[in-house]
């Protein structure tokens, strides 16, 4: 097994099962290589779904009819490497037409296929390919976004989605400077650290210490418009995997956690333990869980679609559906409704989702300022947002277009609201 081979069975079963890559994985998709080649088969794999369709506009003109699932994915992960990544045609080449002929004898036969194929691929110009139409988004989210947001942001979206995404840090501190100059990335404006050279996490400066943690700039931003103060009771609604915690934390609160999986919620824990953060941690469902006390302030990161973070997992769009969607609009106004009574006279809420439509943003806040009278929208003052970011009823609306100079964001939504005292 090589890393080009797994990383074809990760865009088979993707592409045929419609199984996330992060389910493969877990289920051991990359357990036969060796522990520096893992990584490297992920990103094969990420890299040939985000351009799956400029890969597919170059290998159907050679292809007479789809061979077979396994084999068609050796050839868009090669096709991906060589035009995408730049690899050495030869070995690449060599590389994938001996996995095909050790595929068993319902592949071997396809050989010949794959050499010719690839040869040719070989030989188209990079610059071509580079100027090729990004992968489009499914009909399903492509119609409600140019609904939504118009022909042109949606094509700037896919455009997004295509370049990837950098690592994202949060610093314990707050002081984005001082980190970045120490790990040579960019500090953001909203007081992120963006990394653009890859890099494993845990070999990073300051991994062990816990002076920071993975969080895209977009994610870190509802923590932010919460303002908390130290010493304030703090409750975090669907918490896993932690980010939001770990900056409540830091910033003094008196933070409770909650999350319904007992394993993300561990994974939460750990964190904390990393970064030398202590918080309250509970393993319960928000809808029938019972508060102590009411609190001060609540963040609710709520269940979505997930539709803002395509361009970190472009597998998203090829297993996912419409269907589904109206039962997560319900539960996001019933984890709305059951955050709010978790606060007391005065106190704060900021929801948010890490998708794309708005009836999982603008809609959801509008129908909640609608169903409690008194519930009020306040405009957190969050360094670094741009004004045209604002949405109409009051939120912040953030999508992965945004930025393209530093490298985009994942899609937002966020909103505060506050209770009458």
């Amino acid at each position: 097994m090589t890393a080009r081979t797994v990383a074809a069975g990760l865009v088979a079963g993707v592409l045929n099962d419609r199984c996330t890559l992060a389910d493969q994985i877990a289920r051991g998709a990359l357990d036969p290589l060796p522990a520096g080649e893992r990584a490297r088969a992920q990103r094969l794999a990420l890299v040939t779904l985000r351009r799956l369709g400029p890969v597919d506009r170059v290998l159907k003109p050679l292809l007479r009819k789809a061979p077979p699932p396994m084999v068609h994915a050796v050839l868009r992960v090669a096709t991906a490497e060589i035009l995408g990544e730049g690899a050495q045609a030869h070995g690449v080449v060599s590389s994938a037409v001996d996995a095909i002929r050790k595929g068993g004898r319902a592949l071997e036969g396809y050989a010949g296929l794959a050499n010719a194929v690839l040869r040719r691929v070989a030989d188209y110009p990079v610059d071509d390919f580079a100027a090729l139409p990004p992968q489009e988004l499914p009909g399903w989210l492509r119609g409600r976004l140019m609904s939504a947001w118009g022909k042109a942001a949606t094509r700037a979206m896919e455009v997004a989605h295509a370049a990837g995404a950098s690592l994202d840090l949060t610093p314990r501190d707050g002081d984005a400077g001082a980190l970045a100059a120490r790990l040579g990335g960019l500090a953001l404006p909203t007081g992120s650290v963006r990394l653009t050279a890859r890099a494993q996490v845990s070999d990073l400066p300051g991994y062990a210490a816990g002076d920071w943690w993975v969080q895209d700039a977009a994610a870190a931003l509802p923590a932010r418009a919460l303002e908390v103060r130290p010493g304030e009771r703090v409750l975090d609604l669907c918490a896993a995997p932690g980010g939001k915690t770990l900056q409540l934390a830091a910033a003094g609160a008196d933070v409770t956690a909650l999350d319904l999986s007992a394993p993300r919620m561990e994974r939460v824990r750990q964190n904390l333990a990393r970064c030398g953060l202590s918080a309250q941690t509970v393993v319960a469902d928000a809808l029938d869980w019972s508060a102590p006390a009411p609190f001060d302030a609540v963040l609710l990161d709520a269940p979505c679609s997930a539709t803002g973070t395509i361009r970190r997992h472009p597998d998203l769009p090829f297993v996912r559906s419409s269907d589904g969607l109206k039962a997560l609009f319900a539960l996001q106004a019933a984890l709305i409704d059951r955050a709010i009574g978790f606060l007391r006279p005065g106190g704060r809420l900021v929801f948010s989702t890490c998708s794309l439509l708005p009836d999982e943003g603008e809609g959801q806040v509008t129908a909640a300022l609608a169903r409690h009278p008194g519930l009020e929208i306040e405009t957190p003052m969050i360094t670094g947002t741009d004004p045209g970011w604002s949405s109409r009823e009051g939120g912040l609306r953030l999508r992965p277009d945004y930025w393209p100079d530093l490298g985009g964001m994942d899609g937002f939504y966020l909103a505060r609201v506050r209770l009458p005292a």
